[in-house]
């Protein structure tokens, strides 16, 4: 009777949501969703919950876009699918979820919209945020994550930020392919982030696993910075530490699914000559 009303409550909250036409997902969706935060809530104090959900989807196809599910722009949830930003995404949603104490289909699609747009509100492709440097500013503005940039070493370089890249390849986005009126907006939100400054742990040091065991934590989000004209952040994933070295957790192209990484990060930024360093990123208790 138990299972029968939980997947009912389920069902409800889908087709709630589903009729105020903000929300793109799939039963199968919902139902893993509530199935993590379930178990989620009942793991052993000390766990890293950013790792257990993450690997929770170890195996899945990495797919490019899913998130341009036509107009207007709707909160898509993809549990089945994912790039290295919505991996991300997920995570980091499930684990504040879990944190607070909130377990419900609601709580989570709440949580997911704070994190993925600005002031928390869907008003057209522009209110995504797209840089990964706004998401981590704007989210710590909600005290929902923190960047960790001291101390030095090994935070011994500074990233100044300089985002063009949307406004300039506009043809590359589905989205503002369809309303090149909205250009104006990204090329304005890209003049805010524009020149800010952030502590990050250059490329050579990556490699000495006994400095940044003592800031790195397992389950911390891993920015990797680049030197791509226009771009902040090349590629997204998840802190792992085994063995006694650092490894990367991640929706990988490469791979074409969602990976621990078996070379070292060290490694794999060596393989990259456009990645610069790493920026290191907390989810808030």
């Amino acid at each position: 009777m138990r299972r029968i009303l939980i997947v009912l409550l389920i069902m409800t909250a889908a087709l709630t949501a589903n009729g105020q036409g903000r929300v793109v997902y799939t039963k199968a969706d919902s139902l893993k969703i509530c199935q993590l935060l379930s178990e989620g809530s009942r793991l052993k104090s000390g766990t890293s919950l950013p790792l257990y959900f993450a690997r929770q989807f170890l195996g899945l196809p990495y797919v490019a876009h899913t998130l341009e599910q036509g107009d207007p722009e709707r909160l898509v949830v993809n549990t089945r699918q994912l790039d290295c930003t919505t991996l991300v995404e997920t995570v980091t949603a499930l684990t504040l979820c879990v944190r607070q104490g909130r377990s419900s289909w609601g709580d989570y699609l709440a949580q997911l919209r704070q994190l993925r747009y600005r002031d928390d509100h869907i008003d057209g492709y522009p209110s995504r945020i797209h840089y990964f440097t706004e998401w981590i500013t704007e989210n710590e503005q909600h005290h929902l994550v923190s960047e960790i940039q001291q101390p030095n070493p090994p935070f011994t370089a500074v990233q100044q930020v300089k985002v063009s890249y949307m406004s300039q390849h506009p043809q590359s986005y589905s989205a503002l392919r369809r309303h090149p009126e909205d250009v104006g907006q990204i090329r304005q939100m890209e003049q805010r982030i524009t020149g800010q400054r952030f502590r990050y742990i250059p490329k050579r040091l990556v490699g000495d696993h006994k400095l940044l065991s003592t800031v790195v934590r397992n389950g911390d989000i891993i920015a990797i910075t680049c030197q791509k004209p226009g771009l902040d952040i090349a590629h997204l994933g998840f802190a792992l530490w085994r063995d006694g070295q650092l490894h990367l957790l991640n929706a990988s192209q490469l791979h074409g699914k969602v990976v621990e990484e078996p070379m070292t990060l060290a490694e794999y930024l060596s393989k990259h000559p456009s990645h610069t360093g790493i920026r290191i990123i907390r989810i808030n208790k």
